[in-house]
C-alpha cells in the first residue's frame, strides 16, 4: 500500500485517534515541511540541549487551576509569539496529494498553518501549527522558533473571540527519518500545542533533515 494509500486509511479512523494522520505520515519517513531554501550564509536558530522537555515538563496539567477547561472547537485566526516577534495570519492545511502534511504557501514568508486532522488549539487533545522558516527571499514565519525558551508563550486567537494562550515547556529538533510521532502527537488528556518548522542540518539536494518541535500546555484563556 502506498503512502497516500496509507494516509488516506487512517483519516477514515481519525475520529478514535485525532493525530493519527500526522503520527503515519512522519513514522514514514517523510518530513512535515518539505521546502527550506537554506541559502543564506547564517541558518536558523537550533534549539539548546537545555529546552528539551524532561519527564516532568511531559506531565498534562495537574498543576493547573481547576477553573481552566479545555475550549470547544473554533477555527484559529492568527499566532502570536511575543518573544520572537511572530504574529501571523493562520489558514487551514490538510494532506497534499502524495499524503503529505501540507505547508503554506512559500511566496508569503509570514503565514502559518493549521492542520485539520488534528484538534483546534485550546481543545482537549494535540493541536498542530506548523509553518516555513524560511524562502528565497529571506527568513519565514517560524524562523526564530529554535531560539524560544522554556516558559515563553505562544498566543492563538480564534473566531469564537477567544484566545488560547499556551506555555512552552520544550523546543526539540528531531530528524525527519526517525521523527517521534507519538511523543509529539500523542494527546495528554489535556490542550496542548506543537508549533513545527524545518530545521537541523541543511543540504542543497535534501534541504532541512530535521524538524524544530515546540511543545508547549494550555495555560489561559482571555
Amino acid at each position: 500500500m502506498s503512502v497516500s494509500e496509507l494516509a488516506e486509511e487512517e483519516e477514515r479512523r481519525r475520529k478514535r485517534a485525532p493525530w493519527g494522520v500526522i503520527a503515519l505520515v512522519l513514522l514514514t519517513g517523510l518530513a512535515l515541511i518539505r521546502n527550506g531554501s537554506g541559502e543564506f550564509d547564517v541558518g536558523p536558530p537550533q534549539p539548546a540541549t537545555a529546552a528539551a522537555a524532561d519527564a516532568d515538563d511531559r506531565r498534562s496539567h495537574d498543576t493547573l487551576p481547576a477553573a481552566l477547561q479545555p475550549l470547544p472547537y473554533a477555527v484559529p485566526d492568527r499566532v502570536s509569539i511575543p518573544s520572537i516577534q511572530v504574529d501571523a495570519p493562520i489558514m487551514p492545511v490538510g494532506l497534499d496529494a502524495a499524503g503529505w502534511v501540507d505547508a503554506p504557501p512559500p511566496e508569503d514568508p509570514n503565514l502559518a498553518g493549521w492542520f485539520t486532522g488534528a484538534v483546534s488549539p485550546g481543545e482537549k487533545g494535540t493541536a498542530v501549527v506548523v509553518g516555513h522558516v524560511d524562502n528565497k527571499q529571506g527568513p519565514a514565519v517560524f524562523y526564530g522558533l529554535g531560539a524560544l525558551k522554556k516558559g515563553s508563550h505562544v498566543e492563538v486567537s480564534r473566531q469564537d473571540g477567544k484566545t488560547a494562550v499556551f506555555e512552552i515547556y520544550g523546543i526539540e529538533v528531531f530528524e525527519k527519518n526517525n521523527f517521534p510521532g507519538d511523543r509529539v502527537y500523542g494527546s495528554k488528556g489535556a490542550a496542548e500545542l506543537r508549533v513545527i518548522t524545518c530545521g537541523g542540518g541543511f543540504s542543497q539536494q535534501d534541504g532541512y533533515d530535521g524538524n524544530v518541535v515546540v511543545f508547549a500546555r494550555l495555560t489561559e484563556i482571555r
